[in-house]
């Protein structure tokens, strides 16, 4: 499979595919989300893709899109980066090393357009967690991520 694969960035042609593939991952384990609200999906998708900095990237395999990465560009003191809000693998095609191939591509991408860090987020109790400590990603020691429901 890894010599049919694509990289690409991805434009609003694309958000049909990357609407389904979102969903696919998301609303199954260990995440769960709940995304029947099909304008509150489109909202998300328009918040992560639709605006001046965003920057969307896909995998594909023989066509169909498998991995599925959104984010923005920040300009931060120590560099611009590529803050990731979403990244994910078709939950059928994980374990294959797809993701890990994804992530090195996006990194090439982003080291090829000047971009320093890649940023991202994620939860210590799910598969994420362990693949990104794999992939050469740190923990920050001292940012935490606040909320509070209104």
């Amino acid at each position: 499979m890894e010599d049919s694969l694509t990289f690409r960035r991805l434009d609003e042609r694309d958000l049909p595919a990357a609407a389904e593939l979102f969903c696919h991952v998301f609303t199954q384990e260990p995440w769960l989300d709940d995304w029947s609200d099909a304008d509150q999906l489109r909202l998300y998708l328009h918040d992560l893709t639709g605006q001046s900095n965003s920057l969307t990237f896909g995998l594909f395999a023989g066509g169909a899109l498998v991995g599925l990465s959104m984010g923005h560009v920040r300009h931060w003191y120590s560099g611009t980066e590529y803050c990731i809000d979403e990244l994910c693998i078709r939950t059928e095609c994980q374990g294959q090393g797809l993701g890990a191939r994804f992530v090195r591509e996006i990194e090439a991408a982003c080291r090829g357009t000047g971009l320093k860090y890649l940023f991202l987020l994620t939860e210590d109790d799910v598969p994420a967690y362990a693949f990104y400590k794999k992939l050469g990603f740190t923990e920050s020691e001292h940012n935490v991520a606040f909320s509070k429901r209104l």
